[in-house]
């Protein structure tokens, strides 16, 4: 009886422990310089260096000691980043010059701008799979394909409805959110078609995309009912919706720690624990700074960085040479 009554005990004062050990808080801050809007930010592993998107230039910072880098400029209004090691190669959606600006990785000068026809390319993404760079081009509902060997673009997707964030399985597929028909599609690398297309009812307008390539689920940020939709890839069917902040724009799944990340609008960022393939549970709501959207996460220190600028009150126009990169550690 004694064991017995002493077990549950210790259970329970392990148990505010646990919940410690996957909490976030505030590491730094690191100011960067420039002007201007801001969106996606990417991780190299490779290089440890996170590239950030702002306004017409990229701000670059070295993960090792969390210091800038770098500045990849003369650019018109870009967007997103995506890295290609195997080429050393980086990428660059410039929305408005319908264009993607290729750099090295090392130096980080431009090599080349890439026309596209694509109309508008948001979100960017290497794909190791087919060996192809895929854009998510807003004003054209399309994908452009481009070959990072011979630097052209090879092919086009037509997605059938405005595209956001989008993820590779490695194996050959792409999902990606359709943001205007609350629903998300599966493409095909080799034949570049849609082959399928899952509702994420009830939730709607996604943004940010993660997924768990292990367990087949992926995760997608809506804005218009603040939930995000865990999907069974294999199926399909959204298995379960959980709540989240407003103003999704991230997402990022980290498979060591189970957690899920989405970044939001209004300051904050939900952090939903995997507790099964089809089981979540949100373990908190880090205050994070109004309008810090967009997010990073690096798999090795589970850091997660957020971009962002200071505001005027009463006003979303950013004031000049406030942007920054929140970062935050789990403790």
């Amino acid at each position: 009886m004694k064991k017995s009554f002493l077990l549950p005990l210790l259970i329970a004062g392990l148990m505010p422990l646990v919940s410690r050990a996957q909490s976030y808080t505030l590491d730094k801050t690191i100011p960067l310089t420039g002007d201007g809007g801001w969106d996606y930010l990417s991780v190299d592993k490779v290089s440890s260096r996170l590239y950030v998107s702002h306004g017409n230039s990229v701000n670059v910072v070295d993960l090792a000691t969390d210091q800038p880098a770098g500045v990849i400029g003369n650019l018109t209004g870009i967007h997103g980043i995506a890295i290609d090691n195997k080429a050393n190669l980086g990428f660059i959606s410039d929305g408005k010059a319908n264009a993607v600006v290729v750099f090295d990785l090392k130096t980080l000068a431009t090599v080349t701008t890439i026309s596209i026809t694509g109309k508008d390319p948001d979100c960017i993404m290497y794909d190791p799979y087919s060996d192809q760079v895929f854009t998510f081009n807003g004003d054209s509902d399309n994908s452009s394909v481009i070959n990072p060997n011979t630097l052209k673009q090879v092919g086009t997707v037509d997605l059938g409805g405005g595209p956001e964030f989008a993820v590779a399985d490695g194996k050959g597929l792409v999902y990606n959110n359709l943001e205007d028909k609350n629903s998300l599609n599966v493409i095909n690398v080799k034949t570049l078609k849609v082959i399928a297309n899952y509702p994420l009812a009830p939730s709607g307008g996604p943004t940010g995309l993660a997924i768990d390539i292990k367990d087949g689920r992926t995760f997608s940020g809506c804005r218009t009912n603040k939930g995000m939709s865990v999907v069974n890839i294999y199926t399909g069917k959204v298995v379960t919706t959980v709540p989240i902040g407003a103003g999704v724009d991230a997402v990022a799944y980290d498979p060591e720690t189970k957690l899920i990340f989405c970044s939001c609008g209004d300051g904050t960022v939900t952090i939903i624990k995997q507790l099964s393939a089809d089981s979540y549970s949100v373990i908190q709501t880090l205050k994070t700074q109004n309008r810090a959207r967009t997010m990073a996460l690096d798999t090795r220190t589970h850091k997660i960085y957020l971009s962002v600028a200071d505001t005027a009150p009463n006003s979303k126009k950013a004031l000049p040479n406030t942007f920054k990169l929140l970062v935050y550690k789990l403790q």
